[in-house]
Order: C-alpha cells, then structure tokens, then sequence
C-alpha cells in the first residue's frame, strides 16, 4: 500500500535518528538548557543570517502556534488569518481556548491578501464602537499554505508592512517551510523571512524530525517570561535535548533543505505526470502538496493501493484529494504512484 496521505508518516530521517542515539549515551541537562540544544540554536542563527535571532524548541505546530499567538497578541485582541488558516479550521479551537478570538479574512488559494487586511483594519477602527470589539492583535499566515501555495517576498513584505501599520506582530507559521523554500519559483531565503517576520518557526515535525518545531523571534521582541508561558501551555519537554539533538542534525550541512527539496522534485514529477494523463488540478501549487478533482470511482479505484488525503467535495459527484509527497518519498514510490493514475 503506497501512502500519499501526509508528509508525517516516516519518523524520522536517519541521521535525526542517529543523532538521538548518540545523544541517548551521555547525560544532559533538562528543558533546553544543555550544550545540544545551543549548538542547535546558533546553527539556526547563522542559517537566519540572524545573529541575534532567540530560538526556542517547542514540540508540535499546534501547540507553537497556541503559544506564539497567545504570548504575542494582547488580551483584549484576536489574531487575524484567512478562513483557511490552520487556527481556524483544524486546531480544535486551541487558540480561542487560550482566550482570542480568530478574526477571518478570504483567502485567495490558501493566500492572504494585504490590501484585504489593510481594509480590515482600517474598516475596524473606523468604528466608533471599536473599544466594545476584539481587537486585531496580530497577523497569522503559513509557508506554505494549507492549499500548498507559497507567498514571495514582496507579498510578505507587504503584509507585513500594513501589520506594522497597525500595531500588530506578522507570525509566519513555518511548519512546511522546508518546502517553500526548496520550491521551484521561490525567491525567499531563510534570511528574508528573518528580516521580514516578527517570529516564525521552522517546522520539524513535517520536515524530518520526529517531532518538534524550531521557534525564532528576530526583533528583540521573545515575550517576558517565554519559557514559563511554554510550560503552562503544556508545550516544554522536560527532555529538551532530544529537541537539540535533532535540530542539530537537521541544520548541520543544510540537511534540512537538501531532505524538503526531495519532496518538491517528487511532487513535480506527479504534478506533471497528472496534468499528461488529463486530470483537473484544483489549483496550482509548487510544494510538496498536490490538490486534484478526482470522480468517485477514480477515487475508489485510486484508494485501493494508495492512501490519498481528502481535501474537500467540488460537487455531488467530484472530491478534491490532496496527494502529499515528504522528504522520505522515494522515486520508485512516485514511479508507482504515476502507474496507477
């Protein structure tokens, strides 16, 4: 049974496990305080070209963006993101259940627009009543998407820029960072989404490690107290140099990025395969996650020898599937996967 379902399935990549091995034969000090876990974090600093970059290891996406969101956006206010926005539609509500709201804007594939934030804005405190309202306290976007697409620098750049505007931090939720930055037609470096976001992760849960997301906040700007907050979030591992061991190995001779562009070479091959054999593409994507209108018997036919992802129902009669390739996909996986469409 082939599997095409997430980009999670593999554990981990051999030398993050190697380095957990290794790491499991000497003694280290608790909660990110240990010789790992700094080695890991100036690695990440250099990566950012970010010298004073404050890196924190959390361990699993929603649990950073519960975290990040809660200890960057005032009480009173809410964090603002598409309707397709991780928070909004498959986090259980974490982030209202730490007490903000999630004020929605359209999204355009996946994409927030920021002419559409700055309306939102603006449309906000234009309301003579807006001291009885929830705030927009801060911008949530992903790279990449939920729907696989990507934003450029200028379109970062501008969202940031009207964020400022009013007052509020950009997050850039990196959980599939690795694939947009390996991604045919991207023009965004590490180094640039440093300078242009207020704090973002680097996913590791998604991108070879077993679990774990890298945190980086680059103004001089990590909440008071960050660790405490961590802790009573439920999201600090006592054993925080399995984190550092991992990420160690992941930001050690650019793993990282050689593993994501594995999974964007993959997916391209069954991008084009699909669009040869005539299938409809929902939309066009460059990462690692394929979106295809698929009939009910093609699915049916597919399902028996491969897990696929279900996106949402186009119409009565057509589902939209998500295919998912990772940094573990192999080329005779996708050569089988090509076969069977």
């Amino acid at each position: 049974m082939l599997s095409f379902e997430n980009d999670y399935s593999r554990a981990a990549h051999p030398a993050v496990l190697d380095a957990v091995v290794r790491a499991n034969e000497h003694l280290y000090s608790g909660y990110g305080s240990d010789e790992l876990t700094a080695q890991a974090k100036a690695k990440i600093r250099e990566a950012c070209d970010c010298p004073n970059a404050d890196v924190w290891f959390l361990v699993g996406g929603t649990q950073t963006n519960q975290v990040v969101i809660d200890t960057i956006t005032p009480p009173y206010a809410g964090v603002v993101t598409v309707t397709s926005g991780h928070p909004n539609v498959h986090e259980a509500g974490a982030i209202e259940f730490s007490g903000h709201k999630v004020l929605t804007l359209p999204h355009h594939n996946g994409k927030m627009d920021a002419a559409e934030l700055d309306e939102f804005c603006k449309t906000f405190y234009a309301d003579g009543n807006y001291e009885h309202m929830v705030f927009p306290g801060c911008v949530y976007v992903s790279q990449s998407t939920e729907y696989g697409t990507m934003y450029n620098k200028a379109e970062l750049e501008a969202l940031a820029d009207v964020a400022h505007t009013y007052d509020m931090p950009l997050f850039v939720d990196g959980a599939r960072l690795g694939y947009a930055l390996t991604a045919t037609g991207s023009d965004l470096t590490l180094p640039d989404l440093a300078r242009i976001a207020d704090v973002f992760y680097i996913g590791g849960t998604k991108v070879g490690a077993l679990f774990g997301e890298a945190v980086v906040f680059t103004k001089n700007n990590t909440p008071k107290h960050f660790l405490t907050q961590i802790k009573q979030h439920g999201a600090l591992l006592a054993k925080g140099f399995v984190l550092g061991a991992q990420f160690d190995a992941l930001f050690t001779d650019d793993l990282y990025l050689k593993i994501a562009r594995n999974a964007n070479v993959a997916a391209d091959r069954i991008r084009e395969a699909l669009k040869t054999k005539g299938y409809q593409l929902a939309f066009e994507a460059p990462t690692n996650q394929i979106f295809v209108t698929l009939d009910q018997p093609t699915i049916d036919r597919l399902v028996q020898h491969v897990k696929l992802g279900f996106t949402e129902k186009a119409d009565d009669t057509h589902t939209v599937m998500r295919i998912c390739t990772s940094w573990a996909t192999t080329k005779e996986e996708v050569d089988q996967l090509i076969e069977l469409l």
